[in-house]
């Protein structure tokens, strides 16, 4: 296998481990960061077909994935089709939106930004990316 950028789920711990899960048995699809991650590190927004090992909260391979479609879309423009292929179970966007606000929200992302009092709204710019699994390792 080729040196293939890496792909984290989260941080990690039990919800990288639950979203990692989800890809490996196919039922997450499509993840949502915040475009001000891509700003804060310098790094250029992914695009369709670059690819990424996919690795667990230990830092190991898992999986190949392919993205199939990037979009920035505000959060509060967020659809049931994404919210739904997250593969986290939420029913409704709403209830998606609160599972990320909880994360976005939380001591780990909080404490990355260096912003104790950072929020999300509905005009924040997330960016949308819909994959797929190439390879299991």
């Amino acid at each position: 296998m080729t040196e293939l950028p890496t792909f984290q789920f989260a941080f990690p711990g039990p919800l990288r481990d639950a979203l990692v899960a989800a890809v490996l048995n196919g039922t997450k699809t499509t993840t949502t960061g915040l475009l001000q991650d891509w700003e804060i590190d310098g790094e250029p927004l992914p695009a369709a077909g670059d690819r990424s090992a996919v690795v667990d909260s230990a830092e190991r391979p898992v999986a190949v994935i392919e993205l199939t479609g990037v979009e920035v879309r505000r959060l509060g423009d967020v659809d049931a089709r994404h919210a739904r292929d997250e593969g986290e179970g939420h029913a409704t966007v709403a209830a998606w939106r609160a599972g990320h606000e909880e994360f976005w929200h939380g001591a780990d992302y909080r404490g990355w930004l260096g912003d104790p009092g950072f929020t999300v709204d509905d005009d924040t710019p997330a960016v949308l990316q819909r994959f797929r699994v190439v390879e299991k390792l």
